[in-house]
């Protein structure tokens, strides 16, 4: 009965010593963390009750992501259309814009923006736009 007293704290302290040696920092690792783009400054109003903002029809809109993401891998569709835009980069932030094509005129759209950064990670946003009738 003593040995199994006296082997039991033993025991649970050699557990615990394998278990940390197991998970310990390696410092010789030099992963690096990919940073996801950041979609910011979108220009038209979102539409929220009770205000029911609309926007007019055929509305450009624009919005920045982050420097660290690849403008070529922005893509930007509503209502799952493709929307053609234009990029203009610097060294602070990479701005979007695409005009709203008329065929949404009346519509309830989401506006969907996926882009990659340059470590492979990505995001995405999204903004439901209300469009006034023309």
């Amino acid at each position: 009965m003593k040995i199994t007293k006296m082997l039991s704290p033993l025991l649970f302290i050699a557990a615990a010593l394998v278990a940390g040696t197991a998970s310990a920092y390696d410092p010789g690792k030099t992963d690096e963390i990919c940073k996801k783009p950041q979609f910011r400054d979108f220009n038209l109003p979102v539409y929220q009750e009770p205000e029911k903002t609309e926007v007019p029809p055929e509305s450009t809109l624009s919005f920045m992501i982050s420097p660290w993401a690849k403008p070529d891998s922005i893509k930007l569709t509503a209502k799952n259309q493709n929307l053609e835009y234009t990029v203009e980069s610097n060294s602070s932030f990479h701005r979007v814009k695409a005009k709203l094509p008329a065929t949404l005129n009346g519509q309830f759209v989401r506006i969907n923006a996926k882009a990659t950064a340059e470590l492979g990670c990505y995001d995405q946003a999204g903004w439901l736009i209300k469009i006034a009738d023309k």
